[in-house]
């Protein structure tokens, strides 16, 4: 009986552990502090957590500033050559969470179930990139945790100059914003 209450005990220590995950970006323009919800995003969560952990983030770009709007990175190294993912994930756009200013959301093509290791940072709350309905066009963007430090940094990144870089006609950062790495605050 014991041995199944500490089992118990040591189960829900780890859940919440999980759920309570917090990441911090280490870019060259300062840090970033990000919560994230397991809670309403499990499977987004766990996935950027093996990008991270497997140091998929080291030494990426934001290779996406649009000011007013987001700032998006993880799928491109410093030479603009795109990084490899894993499989796509399902999307969990209808979490209850919407893209607010400071939220962080899996990057997707049109196909609503196409997020891999992309992700963005909304700088202003962008209702718009909200599920709507499980359609191709109302599905929106899976948010999936929160900056709780560092949005100074998040709006430094935002107003960058950009213009066209590596295969980006427009949006790019005119110089480098580099993700130096990822860390999983314990």
């Amino acid at each position: 009986m014991k041995v199944k209450a500490i089992l118990f005990l040591l189960g829900a220590v780890l859940s919440a552990q999980i759920l309570a995950t917090t990441v911090v970006l280490d870019t060259n323009h300062g840090q970033i502090t990000v919560k994230l919800n397991a809670k309403k995003a499990p499977v987004t969560v766990s996935n950027f957590l093996q990008y991270v952990k497997s140091g998929h983030y080291k030494n990426a770009i934001f290779h996406r500033v649009i000011k007013n709007f987001m700032i998006q990175g993880g799928g491109f190294d410093k030479r603009y050559q795109r990084l490899g993912t894993k499989k796509p994930i399902k999307n969990e756009a209808d979490n209850g969470l919407g893209n607010e200013r400071g939220t962080i959301a899996m990057a997707r093509t049109m196909d609503p179930h196409s997020a891999t290791a992309q992700f963005f940072i909304n700088t202003k709350n962008n209702k718009s990139l909200n599920h709507k309905k499980k359609s191709p066009y109302g599905w929106g963007y899976a948010v999936f945790g929160k900056v709780t430090d560092g949005m100074n940094v998040v709006d430094k990144i935002s107003r960058v100059p950009t213009g066209a870089a590596g295969p980006f006609r427009q949006d790019a950062p005119k110089s480098l914003v580099i993700i130096n790495d990822v860390k999983i605050i314990e």
